[in-house]
């Protein structure tokens, strides 16, 4: 592993990319960051679970599930009327209303309100904008983002968390991955750094999680698989 201002990188083959995610992973966990009690920004709990399930798995393929689950992240998020749950006429209509305000204030010599008055109308007016431009995005997101922009930056995870990104060269036996990712707290940084030195001092091996067939076992066995959880859906790590 490479360690520098950027972050963590990894050259190999895609157990090698597997093992980096969850050596990172691991040691986000053992820092306690996806605790929201913890004494680290709550926020890096949701973060965090964003990271899990972007991050690759030694069951997934790069072109196919990677790339698939970078376009999912990085779908656009809601804007502030959005959120406010507004849709664009509806803003629209406010902004009527606040400039009719200030029609009004001025006739009443109140130059202030006025003008307080038409700002409230300009941010209803962007923000319905907004709203409507990112509702049309959503729209040609699957078929422009995955088909155009995947080709452009396929393989690449960003959040207040963790930046991360996954370059490949070769095809066939050559086959080579460049893995990278950055944690983008310095202070959390610092302690990922530590853990991931004390991880290679200490772990000989490391068993890379594999996903559990239950419905093989199930047609196998004539039995019903047991209760998913946590602690079984993962092979257990050495040390």
């Amino acid at each position: 592993m490479e360690e520098s201002i950027s972050g963590f990188k990894v050259r190999g083959d895609w157990g090698d990319v597997v093992e980096h995610g969850e050596r990172i992973t691991r040691a986000l966990r053992d820092n306690g960051v996806d605790d929201p009690d913890a004494a680290h920004d709550a926020r890096f709990a949701r973060a965090f679970e964003e990271w899990e399930e972007w991050r690759p798995k030694s069951h997934e393929t790069l072109d196919a599930d990677v790339s698939e689950k970078t376009a999912e992240q990085a779908s656009v998020e809601e804007g502030k009327g959005e959120k406010a749950g507004k849709e664009p006429d509806e803003d629209i209509k406010t902004a009527g209303e606040k400039l009719s305000e200030s029609y009004e204030a001025l006739e009443e010599d109140d130059a202030e309100g006025a003008v307080g008055k038409w700002s409230e109308s300009i941010d209803y007016v962007a923000r319905a904008a907004d709203s409507a431009g990112r509702k049309a995005l959503r729209r040609v997101e699957d078929t422009v983002y995955q088909r155009v922009m995947t080709q452009l930056a396929p393989y690449y995870f960003d959040n207040e968390l963790v930046s991360a990104n996954i370059q490949q060269s070769g095809r066939g036996n050559g086959e080579e991955f460049v893995f990278e990712v950055n944690v983008n707290d310095d202070d959390l940084k610092e302690e990922v750094s530590d853990k991931l030195a004390e991880y290679e001092d200490e772990i000989d091996r490391w068993h890379i999680e594999v996903e559990k067939d239950t419905e093989a076992a199930e047609a196998i066995e004539g039995a019903e698989p047991p209760p998913e959880s946590e602690d079984n859906s993962k092979a257990t790590r050495n040390g």
